[in-house]
């Protein structure tokens, strides 16, 4: 498989970033941030398609730089949104490395799902920690319903867009083929 210029994943790294930024704001304008997570598709698709590392530091630079240009998240938001999303991208990048089934769609729905159950149980401790020094409670309950139940349509938008576009980014040619065809 042709590996990608460090210079073109730093470029798409940058663009993820951006988007961190621009698709929350859109979504918000319509009532659909919380619901459909949509600072989670950047940082999933940068670790999708230039590996954990990037990955990573887009989780991590997207939403702090949307929190200060933005103001969303806000500034507690952040303290259990960075270990998530940092996760996320860590994890799947990492596991589309190692996962290898000889197809793409299997390996880009094991990598996702893995990174978005670890991703979800280091922002549910971030939380419950941060809660702990408030007096607070962070239950299991509160953990499950507010990670799992209430962003369900993202968990589902992001299980049918991501693979959609590392799919339609191969084949334009944007990031060479998982598996190319031996002729």
């Amino acid at each position: 498989m042709k590996k990608m210029s460090p210079v073109k994943k730093i470029t798409i790294c940058a663009v993820c970033i951006a988007l961190c930024y621009v698709l929350p704001m859109a979504f918000h304008t319509f009532g659909l941030g919380s619901a459909l997570s949509p600072m989670h598709i950047p940082v999933l698709l940068c670790a999708l398609v230039c590996g954990g590392g990037y990955g990573m530091v887009c989780g991590v630079v997207g939403p702090v730089l949307s929190c200060v240009l933005s103001g969303m998240p806000s500034a507690t938001a952040l303290i259990s949104m960075i270990p998530e999303l940092m996760t996320y991208g860590l994890v799947c990048g990492l596991c589309m490395h190692l996962i290898r089934t000889r197809n793409l769609f299997a390996d880009l729905y094991i990598s996702l799902t893995i990174a978005m159950v670890i991703g979800r149980v280091i922002g549910g401790i971030a939380k419950a920690l941060f809660y702990l020094g408030t007096g607070d409670r962070f239950t299991i309950g509160l953990w499950a319903t507010s990670y799992f139940v209430g962003t369900a349509p993202g968990i589902v938008a992001q299980l049918i867009v991501l693979p959609i576009l590392v799919f339609t980014l191969m084949k334009a040619r944007v990031i060479p083929d998982r598996y190319p065809k031996v002729a």
